[in-house]
């Protein structure tokens, strides 16, 4: 037997965002002044008394193992978020915490699919849901959806994508990388179609706080019974509360799928972070006021980022609805030099202009969206000023 690294892992591509966000790091280090646009994550420090309840974890001995599915202090605080912000009943045993809504996502494909079940995957989409797709041995399939219709695909055109192999549908509003909101009429026809298809839908919530212009968030969950039956709603604090290194996420769905999960996770894992699970119940359960704060400042800065972006010629956006992320057109200036370097697509403009001008977007390609650029606004408002200034020149130097 030769020692071989397993075939599924040969096929694993790595995470692109990831890649990018610590290039721009190694350059900082490196003394350089490098703007980033890449990373997922706010830039506002996790508020005080969250950071209080871990420490108080601590003082209270909370540093042993709990129950792999999670505490149930924390599972009951999810359910009455789930009933007070998404009006969707579920009780502690329909709950299982994970670290991270990454975590949670790779946990509820691995227990929903077999190999060659298929995916559909709304397109452009977030790097790691075909990753996890094939690691849990289904096939990834893109529905592609227009910048004109706001990057949603079309009901025909997920109908025409379904075949005798399809298991389950994604669907992540508001959505990463392009920031558009799902209408409730465009989850209702998805809910009616699971429903008569016999498919799960994964929905993926975590940036749900992220809404702008007075929208509400409405899960697919809340449309019936018989769509909750077949919904597995993923969600976290990562994003709402500033608090992506404390790896808190869960899933809520059918009891039977949660069991499989649970189980799943307990081989895999076990559980979550003890303490940090303790300052995740004091998060959902505390005033959410920091929040709307927080969203605040993000509408501001997305409506910074778009006025910019739109102003430069060769290059334009649609205004994102939510998350903290434009998905910027470059289709305009492919085909152009800077210097003797052709940008031929957007792996191209992505590394010519960190290396020019030391700003760093994700290329669309990673996201299944050649000809664009993915930016993150979840940065000072000075860095996305001067970061524009910079994709400008970079532009009008393209010959």
């Amino acid at each position: 037997m030769q020692l071989t690294i397993s075939h599924r892992c040969q096929h694993i591509a790595p995470s692109l965002t990831l890649a990018i966000d610590a290039r721009a790091k190694e350059m900082r280090a490196a003394g350089m002044d490098v703007i980033g646009f890449g990373a997922g994550e706010p830039d506002f420090a996790t508020p005080a008394h969250i950071v209080k309840a871990a420490k108080e974890a601590l003082d209270l001995g909370m540093t042993r193992y709990t129950p792999a599915v999670g505490t149930m202090d924390l599972r009951k605080a999810i359910c009455a978020k789930l009933k007070r912000d998404n009006q969707l009943d579920y009780q502690p045993a329909d709950i299982v915490v994970s670290n991270g809504a990454k975590h949670s996502l790779f946990n509820v494909f691995q227990a929903i699919l077999d190999p060659g079940d298929e995916v559909l995957i709304p397109s452009p989409c977030w790097v790691s849901y075909p990753e996890m797709v094939r690691m849990a041995g289904g096939v990834p399939v893109f529905v592609p959806g227009t910048e004109e219709e706001a990057f949603i695909p079309s009901y025909d055109e997920l109908v025409g994508h379904i075949t005798r192999r399809t298991k389950a549908i994604v669907v992540t509003s508001p959505s990463n990388p392009c920031g558009c909101v799902w209408s409730r009429g465009q989850l209702q026809a998805l809910a009616d179609l699971a429903v008569e298809r016999k498919l799960f839908v994964v929905s993926d919530e975590i940036y749900e706080k992220l809404l702008y212009d007075q929208r509400k968030h409405i899960s697919i969950a809340q449309l019936g019974e018989a769509i909750k039956r077949q919904t597995l709603v993923v969600n976290g604090v990562s994003k709402a509360f500033a608090m992506t290194g404390w790896r808190i996420g869960y899933t809520a769905g059918p009891r039977e799928v949660m069991q499989a999960i649970g189980a799943y996770q307990s081989q895999a894992t076990s559980n979550p972070n003890a303490m940090a699970q303790h300052a995740a119940a004091a998060a959902l359960n505390m005033d959410q006021t920091c929040v709307c704060e927080m969203v605040q400042e993000f509408e501001r800065r997305r409506d910074a980022i778009c006025w910019r972006i739109n102003a430069i010629p060769g290059l334009s956006c649609n205004k994102p609805q939510g998350a903290f992320y434009v998905m910027m057109n470059i289709k305009a200036i492919l085909g152009k030099r800077y210097k003797e370097q052709r940008i031929d697509d957007s792996m191209t403009f992505a590394e010519v202009l960190l290396r020019e001008q030391k700003v760093a977007v994700v290329p669309g390609v990673a996201f299944e969206a050649e000809g664009y650029c993915r930016l993150s606004y979840a940065t000072s408002m000075d860095n996305i000023q001067r970061g524009l200034d910079r994709i400008g020149a970079f532009v009008a130097a393209l010959r």
